[in-house]
């Protein structure tokens, strides 16, 4: 799989998981909304910064969002 596309997937499925708009994803990872839409469709390569800085958001370790299997994803409570 493509390494865009796995992240897109990841961080999406995080995001619905915690009940998070893609603008509310946006504002704590201090990013724009279009970036975070452009990334989950899979448009974006993001950079390793980036995926860290998803992750903290999200509030889950970085390599989650980068294994292929998705029921790997975990995420911690706020």
């Amino acid at each position: 799989m493509d390494i865009r596309a796995l992240v897109g997937r990841n961080v999406r499925r995080a995001r619905i998981l915690k009940s998070l708009t893609q603008e509310e994803l946006a504002e704590r990872a201090e990013t724009s909304q279009f970036y975070v839409s452009s990334l989950e469709a899979g448009r974006r390569n993001p950079t390793v910064e980036m995926v860290v800085t998803l992750a903290a958001a999200l509030g889950m370790d970085y390599l989650d969002l980068l294994r292929p299997d998705s029921e790997a994803i975990s995420i911690g409570d706020d």
